[in-house]
């Protein structure tokens, strides 16, 4: 597949897409309910979530435990396969670490739509571009800026509560 390697425009979204990423967003926020940084990612396919997570490494104990690899996790395990279905498109609510691009590649996601940019450790678009490199075994397309400034704004809460609270 191409990769799509461009920031927001609005053409670029359908009415699903908006519709698909406010559910992420939901699931960021169950995310923060609970401590966790507040990313939330869903696949879909043929029009329906086959996966759903947020991040829960603190809650789970478990490094891994990002929203990304949760919602593949149980996309996988639903399926009862290792690999998804062709068409599957992963909406999170945070430019994609390292780990959870390659777990991307692995599954076999076909497209990636995400919110914000993450300056310090995305692998898209930010910190590094992985997809750029010409050695993987499997490319996905991959396009940001839906709903970032939401995503962004739930960041920002987030951490400005964390530290009001290690102030105290």
């Amino acid at each position: 597949m191409t990769i799509t390697n461009i920031k927001a425009i609005p053409e670029l979204f359908t009415t699903q897409d908006h519709i698909w990423m406010a559910t992420a967003l939901d699931l960021a926020k169950r995310a923060a309910d609970l401590g966790e940084v507040p990313v939330g990612a869903i696949l879909v396919h043929d029009g329906q979530i086959i996966g759903e997570g947020f991040n829960q490494p603190i809650t789970q104990h478990d490094p891994t435990a990002h929203a990304e690899i949760c919602a593949l996790r149980d996309a996988c395990q639903r399926l009862q396969n290792y690999r998804l279905p062709l068409d599957v498109t992963l909406y999170v609510t945070l430019e994609p670490c390292t780990q959870c691009v390659g777990a991307m590649i692995h599954g076999r996601v076909a497209r990636v739509v995400f919110a914000a940019e993450e300056p310090r450790a995305g692998s898209l678009v930010s910190a590094r571009q992985l997809l750029d490199n010409g050695f993987y075994n499997h490319r996905f397309s991959f396009v940001g800026g839906l709903m970032a400034e939401e995503s962004a704004a739930l960041l920002r809460s987030f951490f400005k509560a964390r530290r009001a609270k290690t102030a105290e």
